[in-house]
């Protein structure tokens, strides 16, 4: 009997030694899922939960109707904060906008990622800082043009 035990403990330490090992890929595609939610669901406290107050955010946006991109933009976390809880406040965004989250690499301090939302793609740097994963940067555009889309 002490050794079903025994046994028992053991596969549950190495149990939670795996999951361990898993959660920070999890915990980067958590921030980012809070990045996109906070915005599509107009909830600004993900925000604050999932990107550091030092958040460097750039971008290039263009009119659906236009090849020519703005000039780039510029975004501070506090910008980001307003912006989610504004952006769709009276619910126009459909319910099944994208939101596709990919990890390319997670070490055990930095992370990278993309995520394919409504407004076109975002790539990620994210830091670990004590437990918890934030995002740092965003590089942001629009969706290219169709006949600028690269081809795989």
């Amino acid at each position: 009997m002490e050794t079903k035990r025994l046994l028992l403990i053991l596969t549950l330490l190495l149990g939670f030694n795996f999951a361990d090992a898993q959660t920070d890929k999890e915990q980067v595609e958590a921030a980012i899922l809070d990045y996109v939610e906070g915005i599509y669901e107009v909830q600004p406290e993900r925000i604050k939960r999932s990107v550091h107050p030092e958040l460097v955010k750039k971008g290039f946006w263009r009119p659906k109707d236009q090849s020519a991109y703005k000039d780039e933009s510029v975004m501070t976390f506090d910008e980001l904060v307003d912006l989610a809880g504004k952006w769709n406040a009276k619910g126009w965004l459909p319910k099944d906008a994208p939101k596709v989250v990919e990890v390319y690499d997670v070490q055990d301090k930095t992370a990278v990622g993309k995520l394919t939302a409504h407004w076109g793609t975002d790539y990620f740097h994210l830091a670990k800082y004590g437990d918890r994963w934030m995002i740092t940067n965003v590089l942001w555009q629009s969706p290219a043009p169709i006949e600028k889309t690269a081809k795989n």
